[in-house]
């Protein structure tokens, strides 16, 4: 058994062709928005593609474009705020987010692969994966009973054991095992390893379904592991685009909160 916790790596997000961009506002007016969004430098391009896809559903590049549109908010912190107050959440869907959560166990990925809208999943496969041991994080309540963190590493110990019989029985790791048989026998003996067990798991989201989640799994009712791992995504989108979560404030137990999170 090896002690593990679950880590959080944002991996990848969305990047602007500014010349296609440039093009575009050329062809209907609205330069002016780009020359103020050269002028912030440096910014999340999550941020600006919303607001560039916002601004494009009412025309708001500058005032006059729309004949009902008579003042524009040129201060994007505030026009992005707007947008998530007013509920203009489609305009969230346009920009992705990739994150990989590595040695988390798999009663997390089977609660975080219900949430389907608005994401992809890619996960470790233990149908090709073998495992040689069982990483493995142990509930506060058996960590803090000396008598159950015994019993329980009793258990997985005699897990290993049987998953090292059960390779040895079968032969698979002699040369010549055609892969076809490996994935067979590793595909069976992942039935007995139990739902605790580290894993890896690829999931992208976009900020709407990103918002949703971090509501839900920082509740004070979601499951533990759950909590935890969603702090730390919420940290790190704070971190990536404050103004697409400028709404949410954090208690100091971890949840998350905004009132505006149905957008």
């Amino acid at each position: 058994m090896r002690d593990v916790s679950p880590e959080v790596f944002l991996i990848a997000r969305p990047a602007i062709d500014w010349a296609e961009v440039e093009r575009y506002l050329a062809a209907v007016g609205g330069t002016e928005w780009r020359e103020r969004m050269a002028a912030l430098g440096d910014r999340p391009d999550g941020e600006s593609l919303i607001e560039f896809m916002g601004r494009m559903c009412y025309r708001s590049w500058t005032p006059g474009l729309n004949p009902n549109v008579t003042k524009v908010r040129r201060d994007s912190a505030a026009y992005l705020l707007n947008v998530l107050s007013s509920g203009h959440g489609s305009v969230l869907e346009h920009a992705t987010y990739s994150f990989v959560f590595h040695n988390v166990s798999r009663v997390f990925t089977h609660e975080l692969v219900r949430h389907r809208a608005g994401t992809a999943v890619s996960q470790e496969s233990l149908r090709y994966v073998r495992l040689t041991d069982i990483p493995f994080e142990h509930p506060a309540f058996v960590r803090d009973d000396p008598a159950l963190l015994e019993a329980a590493n009793d258990l997985l110990e005699r897990t290993e054991t049987f998953l090292r019989l059960a390779t040895e029985k079968t032969g698979i790791t002699e040369d010549g095992v055609p892969f076809h048989r490996k994935k067979e026998i590793t595909s069976a003996m992942r039935r007995y390893v139990p739902d605790g067990v580290a894993t890896s798991i690829g999931w992208s989201a976009n900020i709407r379904a990103i918002r949703h989640t971090i509501e839900m799994r920082t509740h004070p009712s979601a499951e533990e592991e759950m909590r935890r791992v969603f702090d730390k995504v919420a940290q790190i989108m704070a971190d990536e685009v404050p103004a697409l979560f400028a709404d949410f404030e954090r208690d100091e137990d971890g949840t998350w909160r905004t009132p505006h999170h149905k957008v």
